[in-house]
């Protein structure tokens, strides 16, 4: 019985390798892996935490969870925008820590394969530190950059961010 659960488990993460949530900022089109993503939600005012960084735009209540929101755009050191019909919170669970993503908009559920998925550029070429980025995806006309969601956030923002979610739930 044992092996029957390890092997509907593999399925159902096998279904999910190579897709990803695609969604813009500025001109730039980047994928999030499917396996991290929790919901897409439109954008909701947010209580302001003091003695955060500024692209830490505060926390929300959804159901009864506390998601601290990171505004990507200002994450990425892109200008700040107000923010518009198309702009949306992808909500992602990493490491059990529910994280609101800001983003201009969300574009589609893609799928590549391996040979579709080429390695970053190293030294720093993308104008930010490449450990945001675990590979750079080619489909059709586009090329996307492929982020590591649990990599995306410092350690040291990760700590700020479950101590926002621990204290407040």
């Amino acid at each position: 019985m044992a092996g029957f659960i390890e092997e509907e488990n593999f399925e159902e993460e096998d279904t999910q390798r190579g897709r990803f949530l695609t969604f813009t900022i500025e001109d730039n089109v980047y994928g999030l892996p499917i396996k991290f993503v929790t919901e897409i939600i439109g954008v909701q005012t947010a209580t302001k935490i003091p003695e955060t960084p500024d692209y830490v735009k505060g926390i929300i209540n959804l159901r009864g969870r506390i998601v601290p929101l990171i505004d990507v755009r200002l994450k990425f050191g892109k200008e700040e925008l107000p923010y518009t019909e198309r702009t949306c919170i992808i909500v992602i669970d990493v490491n059990t820590i529910a994280v609101g993503l800001i983003v201009d908009r969300v574009d589609d559920v893609l799928t590549l394969e391996d040979h579709q998925i080429a390695l970053p550029p190293s030294g720093g070429s993308l104008g930010f530190e490449n450990r945001y980025i675990e590979g750079i995806g080619k489909a059709n006309d586009m090329v996307l950059l492929l982020l590591d969601a649990e990599h995306l956030l410092r350690t040291e923002e990760m700590e700020i961010i479950e101590n926002i979610a621990v204290d407040n739930a």
